[in-house]
């Protein structure tokens, strides 16, 4: 097809412009002579059509793109302002939470001895703080220092855990005593009918095995439980904070969220001995509904704090990813790629309006989005990603 081109004097620009391709399709099937993979057919007739109107007859046409292999990326590029775009239905679309790994070809292609988009926080400089990733991690602390009770949401893939392993892992660096309780919370359902549930005399022996590792609790739970509270007092008087942290706490039970109000209420003084750190997903904020009045003394207790979408943050988390593995931005992407993804990671419910638009740009939902658009770009010989070629993608 390059010989085509030049003959009708048009550049591979005029294709993707006047015929309604996109220039991920042009560049696939005249670099790599590759058909996309699905809908092939509205691709043979936009490209036919831009060269017949240019004068080339449709017989060198058709000869031209049997030279075509039929493979390809699994989704078809076409533009978005095309009217024959043929949108992937959900059942189409792959998952964007699922890993992706960068290919060897384009780590070699983009400089990186490594992918910085996967396994990507391994000491607290690998970190990226915005300024909404800033407050949940102070409140997170304050309550581990101070005795607080909070909750922190998020979608999956928001970055709940990674807060998590920062907070202990700043506990050592900057040598804090803080003894942090982690109950496992392996298949732990929110009742006894689809599983096994955390119950508050679980979470009572963790803190007691934390404290004396040596100690068997008490049976009864009035005894288990002053049993606990002179085990705090006397690691608080030795200078020691206490924090219980409980992921996936969406799917604790009722009488385990009103129970923790009593580890709340265990003082020494006027200091609070322990504090309560909630982490899960955003069944638990609507769980902690202020309307939901089973748990409402424990609302009233309780900050809710959210991370929220990276969105405006999108740059300065992509190139403090690519600064850690000694690349620059410009050198992978072009500058309209942030808006891009932006556009592509918000969905408006189908009938709804624009102020019900959803945004998942979430740091997981981003990393495998950029690695499967690097990919893509270095496969169809790209030089850098492009917002268009973002927006290409299966979503």
């Amino acid at each position: 097809m390059k010989h085509l081109l030049e003959e009708c004097g048009a550049m591979q620009s005029d294709l993707v412009e006047q015929s309604g391709v996109s220039k991920t399709a042009v560049s696939l099937a005249i670099n790599k002579k590759q058909w996309p993979k699905r809908h092939p057919e509205i691709f043979k007739k936009c490209v036919r059509d831009f060269f017949i109107a240019r004068g080339i007859s449709p017989e060198r046409v058709d000869e031209a793109m049997g030279t075509l292999k039929k493979v390809g990326p699994s989704h078809a590029f076409y533009r978005r302002n095309n009217p024959q775009l043929i949108i992937p239905s959900e059942k189409e679309a792959p998952m964007l939470l699922q890993n992706e790994t960068l290919t060897p070809a384009a780590r070699k292609h983009f400089g990186m001895f490594r992918n910085p988009f996967a396994d990507d926080v391994n000491s607290a400089d690998d970190f990226f703080m915005s300024p909404d990733i800033r407050y949940c991690r102070e409140v997170m602390w304050d309550v581990a220092k101070n005795g607080g009770f909070c909750a922190l949401v998020g979608e999956s893939g928001s970055g709940k855990t990674t807060l998590y392993e920062e907070m202990t892992e700043r506990i050592k660096r900057e040598g804090h005593s803080v003894l942090v309780t982690a109950p496992y919370v392996l298949a732990m359902e929110s009742n006894d009918m689809k599983g096994k549930t955390l119950k508050s005399a679980q979470i009572a022996e963790a803190i007691i095995r934390t404290l004396d590792p040596t100690a068997s609790p008490l049976r009864s739970a009035d005894a288990r439980f002053n049993q606990l509270h002179r085990l705090l007092r006397a690691s608080h008087a030795t200078g020691n904070s206490h924090v219980v942290v409980i992921e996936e706490a969406h799917s604790l039970p009722v009488a385990t969220l009103k129970h923790l109000k009593r580890f709340r209420e265990l003082k020494d003084g006027f200091a609070r001995l322990v504090g309560v750190i909630l982490i899960g997903q955003p069944e638990l904020k609507k769980r902690l509904s202020a309307h939901n009045p089973e748990v409402r003394e424990v609302v009233q207790r309780c900050e809710l704090v959210e991370l929220m979408p990276l969105d405006r943050n999108i740059r300065e988390y992509v190139s403090h990813k690519l600064e850690r593995v000694g690349v620059k931005t410009d050198a992978v992407f072009e500058d309209d790629t942030f808006d891009a993804i932006r556009t592509k990671l918000t969905r408006t419910p189908r009938g709804g309006k624009a102020s019900d638009a959803i945004s998942i740009c979430y740091p997981l939902v981003v990393n495998n989005l950029l690695a499967k658009a690097m990919n893509t770009a270095v496969a169809i010989g790209h030089e850098k990603v492009s917002g268009e070629l973002i927006l290409d993608m299966p979503a």
